[in-house]
């Protein structure tokens, strides 16, 4: 959420924010924001006005009353200034909600550094690590890979629940297993993060604090009890410290998490409805961070290195893209995407998303630290990213590590948490 004074005080600025993002349309919210908050301070001016008049009358009256003379025209007009009062103070009561509402709308405002551009079309690449590999034949893609090998069933996930659900048998199931284990250990013993367990269903008040709720339910799993499935550790973990005021001291806050993740994918139309790329459940490690907002862009940094290193142990090659205005999540403010290669498609595909959000969450969520000089409360910087999507990356060793035979060699840091082996052979 932004911040109301720097609507009233920068409207042109929001604006010109907006319109890089591609929402020219939804400019019209600014005006509406701007004119209900004048409308809020020219009501609670009469409501103060009317509260001195109360106070003065109510003085009156009693002055009346002390030398025994009649003061019931003064009651009854201290009584119609009261009524007054209640009437305004549920006007602004009104209006504040209708902010409210308006103001969940806006997205966050992009860092200046992000480029300006329409859609992911200009999105710049940063920098790129590996190699592709080199086959002597044509590499298949991930999912005749694992048909192959029996290790994908999509046939029985369509049976269990429906399209975009995919069953993993035996080293199938171990190979996601040991991503997880894999990532989890890296992001506690050498990246300094707590591990979590958060609950996989949150409430309303959760979803609203990251910025996916109201606009983005299209996309969510509700339960009948107005609970709703996580669609990213994001959710839970951010939600952590929601009505909190932390110490100056303790930032930066930095946490991991795996979760199953589940997504109904409405925005997708058609999108990769081959494989594991896009599935309405799948499971993920994220990475989460409260920042100081002095330095929280230099703590996105070292958080998008930590995702990398990843990769990079997995010997998977990668790009580096910032994404443009137009390609920015609604929270964001500046947002690095970590793409893999995949040689089966022949094109690199986003592995991993990580943001820096700036006070924007903070403020839905009302995180807040306390400086250790004593000043007032200030807001925390939050940040998140995938460290990594599970099924992306096991998409990505099917297609990086296969043979001519369609077995798949298993890239050497995960083999200890396999038992030892070294090929996944047909099941």
């Amino acid at each position: 959420m932004l911040d109301l004074r720097l609507i009233r005080e920068n409207p042109h600025m929001v604006k010109s924010a907006m319109e890089k993002r591609g929402l020219g349309p939804d400019i019209s919210k600014i005006d509406e924001i701007i004119e209900a908050d004048s409308e809020r301070r020219k009501v609670l001016v009469e409501v103060e006005r009317l509260k001195q008049l109360r106070n003065e009358t109510g003085d009156k009256i009693a002055e009346l009353k002390k030398r025994k003379e009649d003061a019931s025209g003064l009651i009854a007009e201290m009584r119609k200034i009261s009524d007054r009062i209640k009437e305004l103070d549920l006007k602004v009561r009104d209006i504040d909600e209708t902010l409210r509402l308006l103001l969940l709308e806006v997205p966050n405002i992009p860092h200046e550094s992000v480029p300006v551009g329409a859609d992911e079309r200009s999105n710049v690449e940063v920098r790129r690590w590996g190699e592709a590999p080199s086959f002597s034949f044509k590499p298949k893609p991930h999912w005749e890979i694992g048909e192959a090998l029996g290790i994908l069933d999509f046939k029985a996930g369509a049976k269990i629940a429906s399209s975009r659900f995919t069953l993993l048998r035996g080293a199938g199931a171990l190979l996601e297993r040991a991503l997880i284990n894999f990532m989890l250990d890296l992001h506690t013993r050498e990246h300094g993060y707590t591990e979590v367990f958060p609950p996989i269903l949150a409430n309303r008040d959760s979803f609203i604090g990251t910025g996916q709720l109201p606009k983005f339910e299209e996309d969510m799993y509700v339960c009948s009890d107005d609970l709703l499935l996580a669609p990213t550790a994001e959710v839970p973990v951010t939600n952590i410290h929601r009505d909190e005021i932390l110490k100056e001291s303790e930032l930066p806050i930095k946490y991991t998490a795996y979760t199953p993740c589940f997504r109904r994918e409405a925005g997708s139309y058609g999108r990769d409805v081959r494989g594991i790329i896009r599935q309405h459940q799948f499971n993920k490690v994220e990475l989460v961070k409260f920042a100081h907002p002095d330095n929280s862009f230099d703590e996105l940094e070292s958080l998008t290195r930590d995702a990398e290193e990843i990769l990079q142990k997995l010997g998977l090659h990668y790009r580096v893209v910032v994404l443009s205005t137009g390609d920015l999540g609604f929270s964001a403010a500046k947002t690095y995407d970590l793409e893999v290669w995949l040689p089966g498609a022949g094109e690199f595909k986003e592995i991993s998303s990580c943001s820096c959000f700036t006070d924007f969450q903070a403020r839905r969520a009302n995180i807040r630290f306390r400086p250790e000089d004593g000043g007032k409360p200030r807001f925390v910087h939050t940040l998140n990213g995938s460290g990594l999507a599970i099924g992306r990356t096991f998409a990505a060793i099917l297609e990086n590590f296969q043979l001519d035979d369609m077995r798949v060699v298993i890239p050497p840091v995960l083999r200890p948490y396999m038992g030892g082996m070294t090929v996944i052979e047909k099941y």
